[in-house]
């Protein structure tokens, strides 16, 4: 609230400025995250606030808005388990809490009526909302190769994953996720169960590995270079990608790596790793990276689903179970949150909005009787009828 106090003018008009409005806090898809890890430790984000308005007309800023990065497939609910938010497609935005709305500052109220306000609105408190976020995750990279070729031993060493480890036919029963972090890059890999010959047609467990592959951007085709069977790898590679051709064939088109495992107890090629010691993780993980990388952006973006729901309008007015009347709807609650109502002007235009807004006579139709307690937001009030 201010009013105009310069030399030579006397009593000079309102001129108190309006506040800036609070920051929204948005979820945006972006494809270089690959988890949510990060709500892990950090789960509370926070928009900007709003600066207040000053004299000679000047408002106040807007509060800066928060972007918080999320997957492609994150699903927001709420509290209550219902879905608001199927989040599927790189770059789109969902507003997930609104900023207040800055105060009106004096000179807004200015009227015929009212030549000298003497109040300003107080600023709206931005919404706080808590969210159950849940990923349906798709494999960045999915690991392909014959029972004990050392898939799980991998995805153990480059990730926090840790899948049952022996040395016999399937050990591993249902496919492994980990997040595997290499120098500024996230994704996502899958161990696959290992496939067989006759995969393709239900031999082994067959199609209930194979359908693991089909969502996964970069297949990372593992040969056993010490295979127990006598399986050379050129064999194994032939093999695997005819298992993956006859279940579907375009899975051939999909961009693949293929590395030899187990340099450490066979004849080491160029394009060899040990998970054990260790030798040629770094190398493979930075093509798996930049094969991640570019299967990201050439990939189509998928379709997002939000729930919307159109804000309520007017007001309503209910029995609250202590025998109060509460009277719901943004408009009421702000006519009264914004004001200052220790002010006998703020006071007389809060009342003359909500008799605008039809509040008296819904709570006259509702059969509120003068004394009653009548709530409106955070505010308690006597009922006195017109």
């Amino acid at each position: 609230m201010s009013f105009r106090r310069e030399a030579h003018v006397s009593r000079g008009g309102p001129d108190g400025g309006n506040g800036g409005d609070g920051g929204d806090v948005w979820l945006v898809v972006d494809r270089n995250v690959a988890s949510l890890y990060g709500f892990r430790d950090h789960p509370h984000r926070r928009a900007g606030n709003g600066t207040h308005g000053m004299g000679k007309a000047r408002h106040g800023k807007s509060g800066e808005s928060l972007d918080v990065g999320v997957p492609e497939g994150t699903v927001v609910r709420g509290l209550d388990g219902e879905v608001v938010a199927d989040l599927g497609a790189a770059g789109e935005r969902w507003l997930a809490a609104r900023g207040g709305q800055g105060g009106r500052g004096n000179a807004r109220f200015l009227s015929n009526r009212r030549r000298a306000p003497s109040f300003a609105e107080q600023g709206e408190l931005g919404e706080e909302r808590w969210y159950d976020l849940e990923l349906k995750l798709m494999a960045d990279v999915a690991l392909v190769g014959f029972p004990n070729a050392g898939k799980s031993t991998l995805i153990s060493r480059v990730s926090a994953a840790r899948p049952k480890i022996a040395n016999y036919p399937f050990t591993t029963l249902e496919p492994h996720l980990g997040v595997v972090r290499f120098d500024e890059h996230e994704f996502v890999m899958a161990d696959i169960p290992g496939l067989i010959e006759g995969a393709s047609e239900g031999r082994g467990l067959g199609h209930q590995f194979l359908r693991h592959i089909e969502r996964a951007r970069v297949l990372c085709i593992l040969l056993d270079q010490a295979s127990e069977e006598g399986r050379t790898p050129e064999e194994q590679q032939r093999v695997l990608l005819d298992e993956l051709r006859r279940y579907r064939p375009e899975l051939l088109e999909r961009p693949r790596v293929v590395v030899g495992s187990k340099s450490d107890i066979a004849d080491a090629t160029s394009e060899s790793i040990s998970a054990v010691t260790g030798a040629g993780l770094n190398r493979l993980l930075g093509r798996l990276a930049d094969a991640v990388d570019e299967a990201r952006a050439a990939q189509p973006q998928a379709p997002t689903f939000v729930v919307h729901r159109p804000e309520p309008t007017g007001v309503a007015v209910e029995r609250d179970t202590d025998g109060a009347w509460v009277v719901r709807g943004r408009p009421a609650e702000r006519a009264v949150a914004l004001s200052d109502l220790t002010n006998e002007d703020a006071l007389a235009y809060a009342q003359g909005r909500l008799r605008g807004l039809g509040v008296d006579r819904a709570l006259n139709r509702a059969g509120a009787k003068e004394g009653d307690r009548v709530r409106i937001g955070g505010f308690e009030f006597e009922y006195t009828p017109d």
